[in-house]
C-alpha cells in the first residue's frame, strides 16, 4: 500500500511519520549567520502588478479540535518551522492544507501572528468549514460500521480536521466566494463513481448523499487594484489509495480534479469564473508516477485556459538521487516534486502540489522551496529539529494583465 498527504492522520500511520520526520528530515542546523546571508535569497516579485502565489500543505492538523491552537500558542516547534518558510519566500497570496478549522479562525490568526514575527505580514483571512470531518449517519466506506473517521463526509476525526485557509495581502470578497464543497457526487457531470458486482458502492442509498469534495473547493475572489478581482480556484483531494476492488477514493480523487474541468468548461449550473484565476491545491497525484486515475489532472495541466509553470528545486532533484528506493523508478522529473514520502516500499517522493495560473497571466519565476542538504537555507525546513511538512512550499511569481 502506498502512502499519500493524509496516511500521517491515520492512526496505523503516525509512526512512520515521525520515522520519516528524524530519520531524513533531521538535519544539523546551519549557523545563523549564513541564513541571513541568504534570507533574501528567494526574491520577491516587485511592482503593483506583481504577486507571488503560493500553496503549501502545512501538514499541521492535531488529533482533536483546539490542539492546533493550544499548540500555536505554546510555541509549536512544527508551528514555527511553517511560519518562517512562509515568511522567507513571502508570497502576497497563500493558500494552506492541514490546518485545522474553527469556527472563530483562533488558530488561522494565530498561525498569522506567528508568520508576522518572522517577518511577513498577511492580514486578510479566509476559512470555512470542510468535509473533513463532517459525521454522517452512513457507512460511507462500506465496512460494516458506523461514526468513524471514514464515514464522515471527507476523512477525518472531528469537524474541521485537517482544512483548507487562505491568508493574503489581497481583501477577500467573502460576499462573492462561491462553494462546491456541498456538491453531491453523483451530481458531477460525467461523474465516475465506484460500483462493486454492478450496483453503486456501497449501495445506492447511501452514495446518494456522498459529497464530492473530500475536503473543500472554493472559488474565492480577491480584490486586485483598480477594482479588478483574481480568482482563487482552491482544493485539496482525497489520496487514491485506502480503499478496495471498487476504488472509491481512486475514482473520487479523480472527479475532485474534474470538478475545476467542468466548472472551468461551463459545465456547472455556476457560470465559469472570469479571468485571471489560479488553480491552488493538493490534488494528492503526480502526474506519471504513484497511484491513481490520472487523466482529469493531466487534463488540468494543459487545460487552454491554464498553464503549468512546472515549479521545480535543486533539493527535489537531489533528494531523490540519495533516498533511492521507489523513486529510482519513476518517471517523471525528480526536480518537480513537492512531497518526501517514504522511499520503501514507496510511493516516493512525487509531485502532488500545484499552483496553475490562467494563461492571461505572465509568470514571470517559480519555485519550489526545498533546499538542498549542502544550502544553508536548508535548515529552515526544520525548527528545533522538527519538520515543518513532509510537503514543500509551492510558488509562482505572476505580472498581472493590464488595461481590466
Amino acid at each position: 500500500m502506498s502512502f499519500h498527504a493524509r496516511h500521517g492522520d491515520e492512526p496505523h500511520c503516525r509512526a512512520d511519520r515521525a520515522e520519516a520526520q528524524g530519520n531524513r528530515l533531521r538535519r544539523k542546523r546551519a549557523r545563523a549567520g549564513l541564513i541571513l546571508l541568504l534570507w533574501l535569497t528567494i526574491a520577491a516579485p516587485a511592482g503593483a502588478d506583481s504577486l507571488r502565489l503560493a500553496f503549501f500543505n502545512t501538514e499541521l492538523s492535531r488529533d482533536g479540535p483546539g490542539l492546533l491552537l493550544r499548540d500555536i500558542r505554546r510555541g509549536d516547534p512544527q508551528a514555527q518551522a511553517v511560519a518562517t518558510i512562509v515568511a522567507q519566500v513571502a508570497p502576497d497570496v497563500l493558500v494552506l492544507s492541514g490546518i485545522d478549522y474553527d469556527r472563530g479562525g483562533a488558530a488561522l490568526a494565530a498561525l498569522a501572528a506567528e508568520i508576522e514575527k518572522a517577518g511577513h505580514t498577511l492580514p486578510h483571512h479566509f476559512a470555512r468549514r470542510p468535509n473533513a470531518g463532517l459525521a454522517t449517519q452512513f457507512d460511507l466506506d462500506g465496512d460494516g460500521r458506523f461514526g468513524t473517521a471514514r464515514d464522515a463526509q471527507g476523512y477525518g476525526r472531528f469537524a474541521g480536521d485537517g482544512g483548507l485557509a487562505i491568508l493574503s495581502r489581497l481583501p477577500v470578497e467573502t460576499g462573492r466566494v462561491r462553494e462546491f464543497s456541498g456538491l453531491l457526487w453523483t451530481d458531477l457531470p460525467g461523474a465516475d463513481p465506484p460500483h462493486l458486482d454492478g450496483v453503486p458502492f456501497p449501495d445506492a442509498e447511501t452514495f446518494a448523499v456522498q459529497r464530492l469534495s473530500s475536503n473543500a473547493h472554493w472559488d474565492v475572489p480577491l480584490r486586485l487594484p483598480g477594482g479588478r478581482v483574481l480568482h482563487l480556484l482552491v482544493f485539496h483531494a482525497t489520496p487514491p489509495v485506502f480503499d478496495g476492488p471498487e476504488d472509491r477514493n481512486g475514482r473520487r480523487n479523480h472527479d475532485e480534479a474534474a470538478l475545476w474541468l467542468r466548472y472551468l468548461d461551463g459545465r456547472l449550473p455556476q457560470p465559469p469564473p472570469e479571468a485571471p484565476l489560479v488553480v491552488m491545491g493538493d490534488a494528492n497525484l503526480d502526474p506519471q508516477d504513484g497511484e491513481g486515475r490520472r487523466s482529469a489532472l493531466q487534463a488540468l495541466l494543459s487545460h487552454a485556459r491554464l498553464q503549468d509553470p512546472r515549479p521545480r528545486s535543486e533539493g527535489a532533484r537531489a533528494a531523490a538521487q540519495t533516498d533511492g528506493g521507489a523513486n529510482a523508478d519513476h518517471q517523471g522529473p525528480p526536480r518537480l516534486d513537492t512531497v518526501d514520502w517514504p522511499d520503501a516500499p514507496g510511493p516516493g517522493n512525487l509531485r502532488v502540489d500545484y499552483v496553475l495560473p490562467s494563461r492571461d497571466l505572465r509568470v514571470t519565476g517559480s519555485g519550489v522551496f526545498w533546499p538542498p542538504l549542502d544550502d544553508p537555507l536548508n535548515a529552515l525546513l526544520l525548527h528545533e529539529g522538527v519538520a515543518a511538512s513532509r510537503h514543500r512550499l509551492v510558488w509562482v511569481d505572476v505580472t498581472l494583465p493590464r488595461g481590466r
